[in-house]
Parts: C-alpha cells; sequence; structure tokens
C-alpha cells in the first residue's frame, strides 16, 4: 500500500492501480482535502505508463456517502482542477471501475458514474438524495444518469431522493456485476484483469469515443473518431498487437 496520504490509499497490483477512500469514521465523506488527494491519486495514475486499470473502493464496508456536509455548511469547497472529489469534471483517459460496497450515494453516486465500469455488492444502496438538505446534485450525476437509465426512473429517484438497492441498477445496465457482500473489490479486479488482456492504446481511443459519441452527429462521429482513434492505429502496441496474432501468442503490452 502506497499510503503517501492520510484520505486517499493508493496500491499498485501490476499494472491494476486501486485508490481507496480512506475516511470510514465519516462514511467515507468527501472533505476537501480528501478530494484533493483523489485528484493527486488520479494524475498518478494518468501519468503512469506502466498502470493501464484503476480501481475506486471504500475502507470501512461503504464507497462513500458524499461530500461532508459538516464542512459544506462552513462554506468549505472541494473543486480541484479535476473538478469535485478530484475526478467529476476530468476523469482519466485509462478505464477506472468502481467497486462499491455499503453505501454509494450523493456524491458517492457520482463518483461511480465517472468511473467506466461499476461492480457493486449485492446488498449495497445507490441515489442522488441531495434534494433532501435542498442541495443539488451537482457531480455529474443529474446528466450522466439519464444517459444511462431510463428517464422517468432517474427523475423518480432524483426527485424523491429515494435509496435504491444496487440489484435496480443492475437490472438498468448501470452496474455491470453484482457480488456477494464484500466481494466486490475482487470482482473488479478480475474484471480489471479482463481489461488487461487488450491493448491499452486501443482502449484510450475507445474509452474516449464511447464518451464522446453522446455529443456527435453521426455524421461528425465519423470524422472524430477517426482522429481519436489515430495515435492507437500508428503505435507500437498496434505493431505487437498483429505480430503476437501471426506468432499465436499472447501480445505484451507497452501502452505506447
Amino acid at each position: 500500500m502506497e499510503n503517501q496520504n492520510k484520505y486517499i490509499l493508493t496500491e499498485r497490483r501490476g499494472q491494476i492501480f486501486i485508490i481507496t477512500v480512506n475516511r470510514p469514521e465519516a462514511r467515507n465523506a468527501f472533505s476537501s482535502e480528501t478530494s484533493e488527494q483523489m485528484k493527486e491519486a488520479i494524475d498518478i495514475f494518468e501519468e503512469d505508463p506502466n498502470l493501464f486499470v484503476a480501481i475506486i473502493t471504500g475502507a470501512g464496508g461503504t464507497l462513500s456517502a458524499g461530500a461532508d456536509l459538516k464542512e459544506a455548511a462552513r462554506g468549505a469547497r472541494r473543486s480541484t482542477s479535476r473538478g469535485g472529489f478530484g475526478i467529476f469534471v476530468k476523469p482519466p483517459r485509462k478505464p477506472i471501475i468502481a467497486a462499491v460496497e455499503g453505501y454509494a450515494v450523493a456524491g458517492g453516486m457520482e463518483l461511480c458514474l465517472a468511473c467506466d465500469m461499476i461492480v457493486s455488492a449485492n446488498n449495497a444502496r445507490m441515489g442522488l438524495p441531495e434534494v433532501r438538505h435542498n442541495l443539488v446534485a451537482v457531480g455529474g450525476g443529474l446528466f450522466r444518469l439519464p444517459k444511462r437509465m431510463p428517464y422517468h426512473l432517474v427523475m423518480e429517484l432524483a426527485l424523491t431522493a429515494e435509496m435504491l438497492p444496487a440489484e435496480v441498477f443492475y437490472k438498468h445496465g448501470v452496474v455491470n456485476r453484482l457480488t456477494e457482500p464484500g466481494k466486490a473489490l475482487e470482482t473488479a479486479i478480475q474484471l480489471a484483469e479482463k481489461i488487461l488482456e487488450n491493448g491499452p492504446t486501443a482502449q484510450i481511443a475507445t474509452k474516449e469515443i464511447i464518451r464522446r459519441s453522446f455529443e456527435w452527429t453521426e455524421e461528425e462521429a465519423w470524422t472524430e473518431q477517426k482522429i481519436i482513434a489515430q495515435p492507437a492505429l500508428e503505435s507500437e502496441d498496434r505493431k505487437e498487437g498483429l505480430k503476437a496474432f501471426a506468432e499465436k501468442r499472447k501480445p505484451v503490452w507497452m501502452g505506447r
């Protein structure tokens, strides 16, 4: 464990980077310091050429209960150069998975939605209950979730402030995998290992095309995807992928 910060712990497992929110006494609520430390962890992941997939999880049996409302009441801000919680506005270009135990609510839910995949324990609960305190979910939840779940369900969820079982989100395709309690991180690592079998530069391009596809008309998409894909198609990894196929062996990816 690379314990360089108090509230965000990081660990390297080969090419997987595990980021743990470590404020269990506050149900992993995000303070301004937690947000800044998350931003630093995402920067490390983004900049290290030997790290290809990240996982965000939480200590103490829960992912995050959202923002530290006591700190918010004092007027503190949790924004960073990557936006709120150190990730909302500018998630990493590389694949990232949320591993959920306990609760992922309010900003904790938005933390999940900033990730590319979600693995959750089957007894976890998720939701956007901000209106309960006359707050607004401005961490991306109100525009990311409607792209991934039916409109009327999102509206009910956000306006009633209900926190629903992870199974509901799994049913509607928001959660990728359901696990037994205590197994979310283990299953997320297994999912990350499957991702590692494939070309990392192509995955960066693929993620970016999928993420931006909502912004484009079909005509624009043909042009824009070519620009994003070009670095991967000209990379050493592409040559290695084709060479490994011809030689009937597993490729050795370099991330360049």
